[in-house]
């Protein structure tokens, strides 16, 4: 897993959604470029399918609520053309998303200040594949793991 350098993190604010509200709907897309190293953090409340691409190497998560209360929902695309190429992806995914997560984390900071409960509830991760081996839903435990793991400087908005 990579470090995470807020350097090359972009967060880009779309209608409806503001650095601070509302909690739902709040929909993340995060990408990158394999080229330049740079994150990509589209927050609104759609999620950017404008830019997802063919590799769909992409993050997408939101947050929901249920009776227990909220919770935030990961979904990440495995499936590749054969069990290979999924074995591949899921590892991949697997190493990478804990640097997903705190440029998450890292890059809405403003709206974990404010809402600091949210920092301690579940992340939920939802792998889909149509190869059971690697279709699974998982807990990756809260955003309160995922924070101050470098001591950054402010985050840049597109």
């Amino acid at each position: 897993m990579g470090k995470l350098n807020p350097e090359k993190l972009f967060v880009e604010y779309r209608q409806g959604v503001t650095p601070i509200e509302p909690i739902i709907p709040r929909r993340y897309t995060l990408t990158h470029s394999d080229i330049t190293a740079e994150l990509f953090l589209t927050i609104g409340e759609e999620f950017a399918l404008d830019k997802i691409n063919e590799m769909r190497d992409e993050v997408i998560a939101e947050w929901r609520q249920n009776k227990k209360g909220y919770y935030y929902f990961v979904y990440l695309y495995v499936d590749g053309k054969n069990n290979f190429i999924a074995k591949i992806r899921d590892s991949i995914f697997r190493r990478e998303l804990p640097l997903a997560l705190e440029a998450i984390r890292y890059g809405d900071s403003k709206f974990f200040e404010v809402h600091e409960e949210l920092d301690y509830v579940p992340i939920i991760v939802k792998f889909y594949s149509q190869i059971s081996d690697y279709n699974s839903l998982e807990n990756w435990g809260s955003f309160s793991k995922y924070k101050n793991r470098n001591d950054y400087r402010e985050v840049k908005l597109l």
